[in-house]
């Protein structure tokens, strides 16, 4: 019976171990959290700023690739459209 009684009281102390060590580790998760915001919110501004000048570059590189693509395939469509239309013909 003593035995049993150790064994319960080896489980139960081997709990409260982990239980301590899970909330030390989530306490210290929380405290970088909120040590850590004001620099996030320091540098959201300026990642902004980044993101806006990246979808600009992008929307400015899609627009120069459509400026030239696109006359290049009305040419193509009057020099080459004859012959589709003979080739469709015959």
């Amino acid at each position: 019976m003593v035995t049993l009684m150790t064994l319960f009281t080896f489980f139960f102390v081997a709990f409260c171990a982990m239980a301590a060590f899970v909330l030390t580790i989530f306490a210290l998760k929380m405290t970088f959290k909120i040590v850590l915001l004001p620099l996030k919110l320091l540098f959201l501004p300026i990642i902004a700023v980044v993101v806006i000048i990246k979808l600009a570059v992008l929307f400015a590189v899609v627009a120069v690739i459509a400026a030239i693509l696109i006359p290049i395939a009305i040419l193509l469509a009057i020099v080459v459209g004859p012959f589709l239309l003979i080739w469709a013909l015959t």
